[in-house]
């Protein structure tokens, strides 16, 4: 959703906010009500939804390596997924490393064990790439619901997601002008990047102030950050695309 709701160029002779809108803006509250009921419910269950989309995650790009004639190893990988998530949860971020490194070479191990040669090889470094795109990172997720006030946390974190893909795709479609990097996504606008950084930051800036009366001006630099990761982070998924010579990641959502 991130690629797809980000800063955009709409082209002339196409509807500038897109046929697909609805569905997007369906899939987007659906997943957000997920998100923000699981939270207000028990956190561990929003701990749940994060597996859930990381295993969704790690069998879509796997369906997209296979382009490449490239395996990955998924029940091992999926069985990490967990593990990391839980370690991280119960144990904090040492235990998080350490759950991503016995993931890490388990499934280089499981691939290795199914055959050797060149494409086990190439099989077991993008397998390792992959706990390290998905899993791991999600495990930083689950850092952040440990404190007392981790429920506030995720939400925000949700919240910030949120606000810079809204601020992106809005301003893109109703501004952009100017392409933010024509060779890796041109649909992408510095407008859109500065309307994804005007509504994260005060979503931030709010956040901060009423969730854990911090300053709102701390907030908002957390709100320029979050952007700044988000952009980073669709400008690498946009590259890997290029590479897989793909559209789209995946067709689940």
């Amino acid at each position: 959703m991130a690629e797809n709701a980000g800063t955009t160029v709409a082209a002339p002779s196409a509807p500038r906010a897109g046929r697909d809108l609805p569905i997007r803006v369906g899939v987007g509250t659906l997943l957000l009500g997920l998100a923000v009921g699981s939270l207000a419910w028990r956190k561990e269950l929003f701990l749940v939804l994060v597996a859930l989309a990381c295993g969704a995650s790690l069998w879509e790009l796997s369906h997209a390596f296979r382009r490449r004639g490239i395996t990955l190893p998924l029940l091992p990988m999926l069985v990490g997924t967990v593990g990391i998530l839980v370690s991280a949860y119960l144990a904090g971020a040492e235990a998080l490393l350490v759950a991503f490194m016995l993931t890490a070479g388990g499934v280089v191990i499981w691939r290795v064990l199914d055959g050797s040669g060149p494409a086990a090889l190439r099989d077991a470094a993008a397998a390792t790439f992959a706990v390290a795109y998905i899993p791991f990172l999600a495990g930083f997720v689950a850092l952040m619901l440990i404190p007392s006030d981790g429920v506030w946390r995720g939400g925000l974190f949700v919240l910030l997601a949120v606000a810079s893909d809204t601020g992106g795709y809005a301003a893109g479609v109703l501004l952009g002008r100017h392409p933010l990097a024509p060779t890796v996504s041109p649909r992408k606008s510095w407008e859109g990047l500065a309307g994804s950084a005007v509504l994260a930051a005060a979503v931030g800036g709010v956040g901060v102030w009423w969730a854990f009366d911090g300053s709102w001006l701390t907030g908002a630099l957390l709100g320029v950050a979050a952007v700044a990761t988000c952009t980073l982070g669709d400008l690498a998924e946009s590259l890997l695309k290029r590479d897989l010579e793909l559209k789209d990641m995946g067709r689940l959502l």
